[in-house]
């Protein structure tokens, strides 16, 4: 789990290429102390494992699925990486709940100036995604934790202060750059359950359970714990 905060801008240093298959070689320096085979970091928003590093570097492997969900393929050598390492159990939670698991990607459609602050505004590739992103609510973008000022039709705004601008690769992303976006996994779980409807008959508790597709109703809610 991740906390959308961002420790370190690294760097694209090589691409290994196999159709949908990448290996990345990232070049950091906060990221890697202490950093051991396995470990998980959040490369702009996205959950890798690291499979190898240096004393300047780590390489993660990107698998096909993670490839077409996230604009990591279509990064270049030398682009600028959005760093985090999973958050420690001990450590402060600054941001919001991020997982690394993004669910598709936007398209910056402005960026302008917003007294002390930048706004974007950021076309959805997916309007299902739309659903998920309310006024007020919490996105990652590109793995930055955010604040959602708007969302309309197939798109949404962050407002963005100076420090965060400054130390992320948003700094750097201006009209029809890509980003990779996180949706809160909040709402995501919640979605799902009213979508499609509580549990089947238990083989192990023999407790009848609501119907698929069924809706909520303040006796399933009482029977369940929750009034």
């Amino acid at each position: 789990m991740f906390t959308g905060l961002i420790e370190e801008i690294g760097e694209l240093r090589g691409v290994a290429r196999k159709g949908e298959a990448l290996v990345l070689r990232i070049g950091a320096a906060s990221v890697l102390e202490g950093v051991r085979l396995g470990d998980s970091i959040a490369v702009n928003g996205v959950c890798l494992t690291v499979t190898g590093w240096s004393s300047d570097s780590f390489e993660a492997d990107v698998m096909p699925e993670t490839y077409r969900h996230t604009n990591l393929g279509e990064l270049p050598a030398g682009s600028p990486l959005n760093l985090e390492r999973a958050m420690r159990a001990d450590g402060r939670f600054g941001g919001h709940i991020v997982q690394g698991h993004v669910d598709g990607i936007g398209r910056i459609a402005e960026r302008r100036a917003y007294a002390n602050a930048v706004l974007f505004t950021i076309r959805l590739e997916d309007e299902g995604l739309r659903r998920y992103i309310i006024p007020r609510g919490s996105i990652a973008v590109d793995g930055v934790s955010l604040t959602v000022t708007e969302a309309g039709e197939g798109v949404f705004s962050v407002s963005i202060i100076p420090h965060t601008l400054a130390e992320t690769v948003l700094q750097r992303k201006h009209p029809g750059a890509t980003v990779n976006l996180e949706c809160d996994v909040l709402g995501k779980y919640v979605d799902h359950l009213l979508r499609f409807g509580g549990r089947a008959e238990s083989a192990d508790s023999g407790k009848p359970g609501r119907a698929a597709g069924g809706s909520l109703s303040a006796a399933f809610l009482a029977e369940n714990g929750f009034a």
